[in-house]
C-alpha cells in the first residue's frame, strides 16, 4: 500500500522475564512548560522549554520526543508478551507459537553468529547462476519476493480511477541511499554519504568472501548503477501530485516500454494472477533504465542484485555484518549506538507478524472505554470540519456540497482491525532466524500480489495495533488510529479534555484534513482520482496552499538547510487545519458541557491555553543533526518546532488566547490559511 498520509515519519533502516502487568504508562502533565519564555515570541520554547533543558537523546536513538517515549513503552509491553510466548510449552496456541518462536530465533545471537552467511547462500547462488539478463530478471523477481526491491518496485494498490479494484503497479526504485538526491547532488554531505555507501558495500562483500580488490570494484559497480537509477527517478516533490503517478496502460504496452526488463518473465516468477492492465507510475524511469539494463554487463547486474540481498539480510546475519549495517545507519542518522537486540527483535516480529502480536498487545493495553472516547472525539472533529467547510469565504456552494459528501464518506478505524490477519500458512521454525525472515517476507509479498484483479478489502489495516502513528488513506478515504498511539501524551485518561483535544484531537483533525490537502483533495468520496472542484475553487485552493509552501520554505531545519515547503505542504496543511478544527471542537464541547472539568481554569491556564499546551507538548523533540539533515530530503513532515510555531503563528485564535500583539514572532504578518 503506497498511499498512507501518516502523522510521523519513521526512518527506514531497530534476559529478564516481565510480570504479567504491562509497564506503567509514561507520566505526562504540562510540566514541559518554560514559564521564563514568552509564548508570543516562541511558543515551542514556551510549551517545551523545560523538557528541552533536561532531555537527552538516548544513544540508541536518532531522535527523541513523545513519539519515541511511547514507542519505547510499547516495545516493553511487546517484549513482555514475546518473552512469555517464547517459553516453549505444549499449552501455547498457534499465535503464541509463531510470535514466540520468531522472537526466540531472533534473540539467539549465538546461532546467528555460528551460521554467519550460510543461510543466505542458496539465494546468492541463484543470482550467480543466471546465464543471461532475462534469467537475472527472474532472479530479481525471487529477491523481491523475499526481501528487497532491486532495480524497480512492484506492488498492488487500488486503481486510481476505480478504487474498489486492486491492480498491479510498477515504479522506480532500487536505491540504497534514502533518496535520489544523495546520488546526483554535489552537496558535500551528499558526497560524504556516497563515500560511506562505497565503504559499506566494500566491507559487506569482503565479509561475504570477496578479495579486498573485488569488493572495492563491486562497491563502485553498485554506486554506478544506482546513480543511473537515481538520475532516471522522479523528484520526490513532483511525485506528490498523483497526476504525475497516473499512467495506466495495457500490460503489452508496459512490456514494450522497457523490453530489457523482461516483465512477463518477472511476473511469471512473482506468481501474479492474470492481468491485462497495470499502472506504470514513472514511465520515463523504465525508458531510461532500459538502456542501462541493456548496456551494463551481466556480471555488474549480478553484483548489484547480490548487494541488495546482502544489505537487507545484514542486520540478521553474524555480528560483523550487523556492525557494518549499523555503521552505515550511524553515518546517515547520527545514532550513536545500535539498539539492544531485544528491541530489534520486537520490531522484527511486529513487522512480520504484526496482527498476531497485535492481538496480544490489544488484550493488555486497549479497553472499550478508550475506543468509545475516541469515537466521540472523532465525531466532534468531523462536525467541526463540516462547520469549517461551510463557513469558508473562498469556496463556492457547489464545491462545498461535494466536500460535505466526501467528509460524510470518511471511514473511521480505531484501535485494531475487526478481522485479524490469518498467518496459518506462514511457517515459523524455532532456531531459523533468516529462514523465518525470508518466509515472512515471501508470505507478505504473495499476500499482496494475490490482491491483483480482486475487489479492494476496505476492512484491511496498513499499520499494526502497537504502532505509534495514525494515517489517512486517499483510495480508502479513511482515517486510522492504531491502539499504540491512543496513550499519553496524545490521549491521557488522567488529563482533562481541553488537553486531550490539543493532543489526540489535533491528530484526528490532522488526518481528517489530509482528505482535503493538496493531494487528498484530488480524490473523490469513493477514493478515485477525480477533480470534484470548480475551476475557480481549485485556483483559490492553490493560492492558499502556495502561501503555506512559501511560509515553511523559510524555516531553517538544521545549520543553513531550510525546509522544502513543497515536499512538506500536505503535512503542514494538515497540521494547520487539524489544530483549527480541534479547537473548534473543544469550544463546542465546553459549550455543551459547561460544568465539565475541561471548561475550568486549571493551574492558572484557561481551557484554550491548555489546549495549545497539550498541542505543543506532543511535538517536544530533539534530533541529531545528521538525522535532521536526512529528513529534509525525504520526510514530508516538518520538525517539531515548526509543527508548533508554524501553526500557531497562523492562528488568530492562538494570538487572542495568549494576548499576542502584532509584530511579535507568533503573529504572522501575512498569515496562511487553507482550512
Amino acid at each position: 500500500m503506497r498511499w498512507l498520509r501518516s502523522l510521523v515519519f519513521c526512518a527506514v533502516f531497530n534476559t529478564l522475564l516481565f510480570s504479567q502487568q504491562p509497564p506503567a504508562e509514561p507520566s505526562h502533565s504540562l510540566d514541559t512548560v518554560d514559564k521564563a519564555a514568552d509564548p508570543c515570541t516562541d511558543f515551542y520554547q514556551y510549551s517545551c522549554g523545560s523538557w528541552l533543558k533536561t532531555a537527552e537523546i538516548p544513544p540508541d536513538q536518532s531522535r527523541w520526543g513523545g513519539f519515541n517515549e511511547l514507542h519505547e513503552r510499547n516495545l516493553a509491553v511487546n517484549r513482555q508478551i514475546l518473552e512469555k510466548a517464547s517459553a516453549s510449552n505444549a499449552s501455547r496456541d498457534a499465535i503464541d507459537q509463531k510470535i514466540g518462536d520468531y522472537y526466540s530465533s531472533c534473540m539467539d545471537e549465538k546461532t546467528a553468529d555460528e551460521k554467519a552467511l550460510e543461510p543466505l547462500k542458496p539465494e546468492l547462488d541463484r543470482i550467480a547462476k543466471a546465464t543471461d539478463k532475462p534469467a537475472l530478471i527472474e532472479a530479481i523477481a525471487r529477491v523481491q519476493l523475499i526481501g528487497p526491491n532491486p532495480l524497480f518496485n512492484f506492488y498492488s494498490s487500488p486503481d486510481l480511477h476505480n478504487a474498489d479494484q486492486v491492480i498491479a503497479y510498477i515504479d522506480q526504485g532500487g536505491l540504497s541511499l534514502p533518496d535520489r538526491d544523495y546520488y546526483i547532488k554535489d552537496d558535500p554531505k551528499m558526497a560524504e554519504a556516497r563515500k560511506h555507501l562505497v565503504d559499506y558495500v566494500t566491507q559487506v562483500f569482503t565479509l561475504a568472501g570477496e578479495t579486498p580488490q573485488k569488493a572495492a570494484d563491486a562497491a563502485q559497480t553498485v554506486l554506478r548503477l544506482e546513480t543511473s537509477l537515481a538520475k532516471a527517478s522522479m523528484d520526490r516533490t513532483l511525485r506528490r501530485d498523483p497526476k504525475n503517478r497516473d499512467h495506466k496502460m495495457k500490460r503489452d504496452e508496459a512490456v514494450s516500454l522497457a523490453p530489457d526488463f523482461s516483465l512477463n518473465r518477472f511476473f511469471t516468477v512473482a506468481g501474479t494472477p492474470q492481468f491485462s492492465e497495470l499502472n506504470v507510475v514513472n514511465p520515463e524511469f523504465f525508458k531510461q533504465v532500459d538502456t542501462v539494463v541493456a548496456s551494463e554487463p551481466l556480471d555488474a547486474w549480478k553484483t548489484y542484485v547480490s548487494w541488495h540481498l546482502l544489505d537487507s539480510a545484514a542486520p540478521w546475519l553474524s555480528k560483523p555484518f550487523v556492525d557494518a549495517n549499523f555503521n552505515m545507519q550511524k553515518a546517515l542518522t547520527g545514532q550513536a549506538e545500535i539498539k539492544p537486540r531485544w528491541k530489534r527483535c520486537v520490531n522484527l516480529v511486529d513487522g512480520g507478524l504484526g496482527e498476531a502480536l497485535g492481538q496480544r498487545y490489544v488484550e493488555l493495553t486497549f479497553g472499550a472505554e478508550g475506543k468509545q472516547r475516541m469515537l466521540k472525539m472523532v465525531d466532534a472533529l468531523e462536525k467541526s470540519l463540516d462547520e469549517d467547510i461551510r463557513s469558508l469565504p473562498w469556496m463556492t456552494d457547489e464545491t462545498k456540497k461535494q466536500a460535505k459528501v466526501k467528509l460524510d464518506a470518511i471511514r473511521n478505524k480505531i484501535g485494531y482491525p475487526d478481522v485479524w490477519r490469518d498467518y496459518s500458512k506462514l511457517q515459523i521454525v524455532r532456531g531459523d532466524l533468516l529462514g523465518n525472515l525470508l518466509r515472512a517476507n515471501e508470505f507478505e509479498s504473495r499476500r499482496q500480489i494475490a490482491k491483483i484483479g480482486k475487489p479492494l478489502d476496505r476492512k484491511e489495516w496498513q499499520m499494526t495495533p502497537p504502532t505509534v502513528n495514525a494515517y489517512y488513506s486517499p483510495p480508502y478515504n479513511e482515517i486510522v488510529f492504531p491502539a499504540g498511539i491512543l496513550q499519553p501524551p496524545f490521549f491521557d485518561k488522567q488529563m482533562d479534555d481541553a488537553v486531550n483535544f490539543g493532543g489526540i484531537g489535533v491528530v484526528i483533525g490532522h488526518e481528517l484534513t489530509h482528505g482535503f490537502d493538496d493531494q487528498g483533495r484530488k480524490f473523490d468520496p469513493q477514493g478515485n482520482l477525480r477533480d470534484w472542484w470548480t475551476a475557480e475553487d481549485g485556483k483559490e485552493f492553490e493560492k492558499r496552499a502556495s502561501c503555506v509552501a512559501n511560509e515553511y520554505s523559510n524555516f531553517v531545519a538544521v545549520d543553513d538547510l531550510k525546509l522544502n515547503g513543497k515536499l512538506t505542504l500536505g503535512e503542514n496543511t494538515a497540521d494547520n487545519g487539524g489544530a483549527r478544527i480541534a479547537l473548534m471542537a473543544l469550544r463546542h464541547f465546553i459549550s455543551d458541557n459547561p460544568s465539565d472539568k475541561a471548561a475550568q481554569t486549571i493551574d492558572g491556564y484557561t481551557p484554550e491555553q491548555r489546549f495549545f499546551l497539550g498541542f505543543g507538548r506532543v511535538w517536544c523533540e530533539k534530533r541529531r543533526p545528521e538525522y535532521a539533515r536526512m529528513l529534509v530530503s525525504v520526510d514530508p513532515h516538518s520538525p517539531g518546532k515548526y509543527r508548533v510555531d508554524g501553526v500557531v503563528q497562523n492562528m488568530p485564535e492562538f494570538q487572542k488566547t495568549w494576548n499576542c500583539k502584532p509584530g511579535q514572532p507568533m503573529v504572522a504578518e501575512n498569515a496562511c490559511r487553507v482550512w
